[in-house]
């Protein structure tokens, strides 16, 4: 699982511009009700694929963070998102991965943390980074999205 740290050094590495998104990854899914419940391991590889276009489309440092490993989906670069998965138990366990994620970085200001979650917004915000509800930044991926090329053209 990729560290707060090793975050840090793969997007110095990379020098990609723009902001460093650290997303909370089932709040993002949940964030558009369209029946994702139905197959949870299907949203989740949707939603990294829709990120990782966003990252090549925008040039942002996005790293996802999941509750659960869905099989068939490991950790660590999906193109251009770092995808990491919760090493604790619970439905807050992502949550507690992107609070130790910020406690552990460089730089925890840099980063601007995607949940809806208040009590992971107020602790990221303790930490010195920024907040963005789920909402918002669904809004900018499906915006992005919309102009930029889609898999397989």
């Amino acid at each position: 699982m990729a560290t707060g740290a090793d975050h840090d050094d793969r997007s110095a590495r990379r020098d990609r511009r723009g902001s460093r998104w650290l997303i909370d990854g089932m709040n993002l899914i949940g964030s558009r009700p369209d029946r994702w419940w139905n197959d949870p391991d299907r949203a989740v590889r949707r939603l990294i694929e829709e990120l990782g276009r966003y990252a090549s489309a925008t040039g942002e440092d996005v790293t996802v963070v999941f509750d659960r490993q869905p099989s068939n989906v490991p950790p660590g670069a999906h193109g251009a998102v770092l995808v990491a998965f919760a090493s604790g138990r619970g439905r807050n366990a992502a949550d507690d991965e992107i609070i130790r994620m910020l406690a552990e970085a460089r730089a925890p200001g840099s980063f601007r943390v995607v949940t809806s979650d208040r009590r992971l917004a107020e602790q990221a915000q303790r930490l010195g980074a920024r907040v963005t509800s789920s909402a918002s930044f669904r809004r900018r991926l499906d915006q992005a999205l919309a102009g930029a090329p889609t898999k397989g053209t």
